[in-house]
């Protein structure tokens, strides 16, 4: 499937003179074919993104030229970096001091983003590795800075990048580890506490869709020991998030890299989500959509699927389409609680 270039890419067409025959290493806010185009004028190419949908549509495409993950390891080798401004910043300076190890001294850094992304504040992402950057473009309400790597920096340790607090939910309290950019890294939504507070005892099997951090799964774990527990998120840094959580305290689960449905064959006693409706600056509600109306499929006899959503957000047509019944848990000015069975 072909996705037409970004705005972002549009630009970064204009400037391909840049990675001409460049040992390059691409990651960050990736959402379009423009890799490919790299892959055909830079001398040797990494793809490197967080976003299992993204790996899923361009695998084919770059083969070994991409790799999914939470981290980049291996040695210094590349002499260009161009990492397109993810939404959060804390993600951002994750990603850069993942990725400039493997830099050799004297590389090219190129960022790109969206105006409205915050990337005029470059200046002060790259500050800590190239000085201060030049802007090379603006274009189609975007911008494309370029620095040099002064020196080389010394190997990442993600250890150091995990966050970590407390969560008391009812009689339940959990550790809580994250990376950055992360659903619930630093505290837990109003929204999951609603959810979480309507939900009964458990057994059998469960799925936790957009398992971010963590939290629901690792809650569900604790206080249905018997539970069967499988929790997926395309986001590889959610998905060792929420690994880490559950073995800080003492929990297990099946955590798996999932485009929707895609990895999960079986099927379930119950669905739990808070679904996630953001990618990027923009607001996309496709794949929660997909995962609504699919979900039948992916449960058993008399399953049942729970979600928290926003009360803007127009989901309970599209479950009392899919379901026999569907009825509201709980609700208050935010948020509402949505129960819907088979």
């Amino acid at each position: 499937m072909s996705h037409p270039l970004s705005a972002v890419s549009q630009m970064l067409e204009r400037n391909q003179a840049l990675f001409e025959g460049k040992s390059l290493l691409v990651c960050g806010a990736l959402e379009d074919d423009y890799p490919r185009e790299l892959a055909g004028i830079a001398r040797e190419l990494m793809v490197f993104t967080t976003d299992y949908s993204y790996f899923l549509t361009q695998q084919e495409a770059l083969g070994e030229r991409i790799h999914f993950g939470h981290e980049l390891g291996g040695e210094t080798r590349f002499d260009a970096l161009l990492l397109l401004l993810p939404k959060a910043k804390a993600e951002a300076r994750f990603l850069l001091a993942m990725v400039t190890p493997l830099l050799h001294a004297g590389a090219d850094i190129f960022l790109a983003g969206d105006n409205n992304g915050g990337i005029n504040g470059a200046d002060k992402l790259i500050a800590p590795y190239a000085g201060k950057p030049v802007k090379r473009d603006s274009a189609r309400r975007c911008s494309l800075y370029h620095g040099e790597l002064c020196e080389p920096v010394a190997p990442f340790s993600l250890e150091e990048w995990f966050s970590q607090y407390q969560c008391q939910i009812g009689d339940t309290q959990l550790t809580i580890q994250a990376l950055p950019g992360v659903f619930s890294a630093s505290e837990l939504d109003l929204g999951s506490k609603m959810l979480l507070a309507n939900l009964p005892a458990m057994s059998g099997s469960l799925l936790d869709f957009g398992c971010g951090a963590g939290v629901i799964g690792s809650v569900l774990a604790k206080r249905n020991p018997n539970l069967d527990i499988t929790m997926v998120d395309i986001n590889a840094l959610a998905l060792e998030s929420s690994r880490r959580t559950l073995a800080a305290n003492g929990l297990t689960a099946q955590v798996l890299a999932s485009d929707v449905y895609s990895a999960l064959p079986g099927r379930f006693d119950r669905i739990v989500s808070n679904p996630p409706f953001h990618a990027g600056l923009k607001t996309h509600y496709a794949a929660t959509e997909t995962f609504l109306a699919e979900a039948p499929r992916h449960l058993a006899h008399h399953g049942t699927l729970t979600i928290v959503a926003n009360l803007f957000l127009r989901y309970q047509p599209i479950l009392e389409a899919s379901f026999t019944r569907t009825e509201i848990r709980a609700a208050d000015t935010k948020f509402r609680v949505y129960r819907s069975s088979l």
